[in-house]
């Protein structure tokens, strides 16, 4: 996913890194290393050593990699090998149930397992002193934890933490500490997580076996290297930190001037006001004349006529030339409806039906997952080019103006401009002054619901007809210079 709209990908560039990493290829082989042959040579002496101490227990062979196996090439001085053989333990934490506490060692899981660290969260649980005692697992200075159940895959350094392990949290002991930094970038890598993705077992609930981390094959660079690797990717990494950063607050900047942008355009001060221009009394006229000519016609019914504006409603000062009106005045206003599903006739035709999330600020998605039939259109709401939807259940005041016929749910509002521009209740909508009002009159709940009615008497000030193209052309300009390409305008959808 795209972090800005700087269209820079940190995750992707990460993964890229890490991928190089593993294949040999992020940083050169030095000839005068001691190849991994070597290393795990001495691994091999040191489990045998542990084994003979008594520590731990000597692990089953495994099969022998095949080539089928390894899914790349790697250097000469690399070498593949399984999990089991630069371990001294693979396991996992606590089955049973402690007796928690209201505070003293805690217990953690694989949620805990955040930003490479054990982070202790508002879920966290502690069990005392003596249930530490009774349950506490004698891990190395190197070991890494890993979740095994749930959200698979996050990974953290254990750094000597007094904790308590659940059973949702498996443990690497690795038999030298210096490999700790590499092998915990390969636990992140797309190498291992493709792996891991084919061995969890669960559809609900995914869950890791022992057996697959202990059979995992991993490219093993000689220890110098891992060095040398781990270091590059720190650094690389904070560089993207460091990006993603400035990129965040440019996103953001551009976010606070299109709102300052908005802000000024409403108020009448984005672009010089014409004495030659036909003031919004005049348009108001000529709106009222049109609505009455709709209703003559039966093309529409007789609403209820809106209240006047008071003056406490008005928030701030606008030209002499424009006028405060109420959103219902210089638009046709319908609720959306879904006809239901249980009648096949009304779905598979060529009319998109639209729904909240097909709304987006600047974009909108017309390859809806139904479309109307001629039917189906006769039991849903139509709105046609140039008619604007807005979304007015939960995220409210997301709109757009549309380019073709297309049906809508009951989460949208459809609006139908009389005479006034779309693009300029477009950009009006959007503004924080609009957006504020649409959450003001909504109703008190946990989800916010504003009605047709109420969307009708929200109020916007109404600049005159040339006056409103100019508006129109000056925000298309200024925005343009933030967004280069249509894809770009996407991050605007947030404003």
């Amino acid at each position: 996913m795209k972090t800005n709209s700087l269209d820079f990908d940190a995750q992707a560039l990460r993964e890229k890194i890490l991928d190089l990493a593993m294949r040999g290829k992020l940083v050169k082989q030095d000839p005068n290393d001691e190849p991994a042959s070597a290393l795990l040579e001495k691994i091999k002496a040191e489990k045998a050593e542990l084994v003979k101490e008594k520590k731990i227990k000597k692990s089953k062979p495994l099969p022998e990699i095949t080539d089928d196996e390894k899914p790349f090439h790697i250097p000469d001085s690399w070498k593949w090998v399984r999990g089991e053989d630069i371990v001294s333990l693979i396991g996992d934490g606590l089955h049973g149930t402690p007796v928690f506490s209201k505070e003293g060692v805690p217990f953690v899981n694989g949620s805990n397992l955040i930003d490479g660290k054990i982070s202790l969260t508002k879920s966290t649980k502690f069990v005392s002193e003596e249930e530490y005692l009774k349950y506490k697992k004698d891990l190395l200075p190197g070991t890494l934890f890993l979740s095994l159940n749930g959200t698979l895959g996050k990974v953290a350094k254990y750094h000597n933490e007094k904790i308590v392990l659940g059973k949702s949290a498996g443990y690497f002991s690795l038999i030298d500490v210096k490999m700790q930094d590499f092998i915990f970038y390969f636990l992140q890598s797309a190498i291992f997580k493709k792996y891991y993705d084919s061995k969890y077992t669960g559809s609900v609930i995914k869950n890791i076996p022992l057996k697959a981390l202990r059979e995992c094959i991993i490219p093993l660079p000689p220890l110098e290297e891992q060095s040398r690797i781990a270091a590059k990717i720190a650094q690389l990494f904070a560089l993207l930190r460091k990006v993603e950063s400035s990129t965040q607050q440019y996103a953001k900047l551009q976010t606070l001037l299109k709102s300052k942008v908005l802000d000024l355009a409403m108020r009448g001060k984005l672009v010089e006001q014409d004495p030659n221009d036909e003031p919004a009394s005049v348009l108001l006229e000529k709106i009222k004349a049109e609505k009455e000519q709709l209703i003559k016609e039966k093309k529409v019914k007789r609403s209820k006529p809106l209240p006047p504006i008071s003056d406490e409603e008005k928030p701030f000062e606008i030209p002499d030339s424009w006028e405060w009106v109420r959103l219902g005045d210089v638009g046709l206003i319908a609720t959306g409806n879904t006809p239901t599903k249980n009648n096949s006739d009304f779905y598979g035709g060529t009319t998109p039906f639209i729904k909240p999330a097909d709304i987006q600020n600047l974009i909108i998605n017309y390859n809806t997952k139904d479309f109307l039939s001629e039917k189906g259109e006769q039991k849903g709401r139509l709105a046609y080019k140039n008619d604007i939807l807005v979304t007015c259940i939960g995220n409210l005041g997301r709109n757009n103006i549309i380019n073709r016929k297309v049906a809508y749910n009951q989460q949208i509002n459809g609006i139908s401009p009389l005479i006034v521009s779309s693009s300029l209740l477009h950009y009006f909508m959007l503004s924080s002054f609009f957006i504020s009002s649409m959450y003001n009159y909504a109703s008190a709940t946990t989800l916010p619901i504003l009605n047709k009615t109420k969307l009708s008497n929200l109020i916007i000030p109404l600049p005159p007809l040339a006056e409103q193209s100019r508006i129109v052309d000056k925000i298309e300009m200024i925005f343009s210079l933030f967004c280069k390409d249509e894809s770009s305008t996407q991050q605007y959808e947030n404003l």
